[in-house]
């Protein structure tokens, strides 16, 4: 593979497993520098030894940071540690997520878990170090979306669903609101679907995958500076393909961010 990502600095989130391990992995073999985040201090160092250990990775290349997005104070602290450490930062890939839970369940902030860890923490996260990401050419944001997100409808009145609960619609609003937020102007910003994969959220989706290895791969096509993006673009795997229609509404993504800016709002 090129080595066009030597002296890039990549913040993946959710890099401990699944396809944010295998991103990691991919990244530092093509010379970036990567901010390999994970839940607590130990679970990143583990991954980044795990990747020294057993595929060879350059240990220089990898920092291991941490912030537990059930906690939105934590994703605002790991932000101000990236900007001030970090202060160029050529790519932000929004890759946590977890399934949502059989039954409702709400953070310590007052969210839907799953709305939580994966959008709300991203969005806070990705505002939050735009200072540090707009400042290299080439610069961005690539969002892990889902296929799911087609299936979901963003509920205005009750975003945190405690009317009506299912964990699938609650991952996929997720999802939807994630994709939604790669269309957000701030940013350039791109979401991919990586494919169904081998992974922890492989029970929302069936019972066989593909290597995360290989959905790790459309990530990292996106991240380099030599795959040019459209703001907003929906990527399926290698295609670039129309998302739902809610996610290329401008009415939308305006709404999807004062209702973000709301709920994370309470956090400076």
């Amino acid at each position: 593979m090129s080595s066009s990502l030597s002296g890039r600095t990549v913040l993946v989130t959710g890099a401990t497993s699944g396809i944010g391990y295998e991103t990691a992995r991919q990244l530092a073999e093509r010379g970036a520098t990567v901010l390999l985040h994970g839940r607590t201090p130990e679970e990143a160092r583990a991954a980044a030894d795990r990747l020294v250990a057993t595929a060879g990775a350059d240990g220089a290349l990898l920092r291991p940071v941490a912030a537990d997005f059930v906690r939105l104070e934590e994703v605002e602290d790991l932000a101000h540690a990236v900007v001030r450490e970090h202060p160029h930062l050529d790519v932000l890939v929004n890759n946590a997520a977890i399934a949502a839970p059989e039954r409702h369940t709400l953070t310590a902030d007052g969210n839907e878990i799953a709305f939580q860890v994966n959008f709300l923490a991203h969005y806070l996260l990705t505002g939050l170090l735009e200072p540090a990401l707009t400042s290299a050419p080439g610069g961005r944001v690539v969002n892990v979306s889902s296929a799911l997100h087609r299936t979901a409808t963003i509920q205005w009145s009750d975003p945190q669903r405690l009317r009506r609960y299912s964990r699938l619609a609650a991952y996929a609003q997720s999802q939807l609101a994630l994709t939604v937020f790669a269309a957000d102007p701030r940013v350039t910003a791109v979401s991919v679907n990586p494919g169904v994969c081998e992974t922890g959220l492989l029970p929302l989706y069936g019972h066989e995958g593909a290597p995360a290895a290989e959905g790790a791969r459309h990530v990292v096509r996106l991240c380099d500076p030599a795959t040019e993006i459209v703001n907003g673009a929906y990527h399926d795997r290698s295609e670039r393909v129309a998302p739902a229609t809610a996610a290329t509404e401008e009415r939308t993504v305006r709404r999807l961010n004062k209702l973000a800016d709301l709920l994370v709002g309470h956090t400076g």
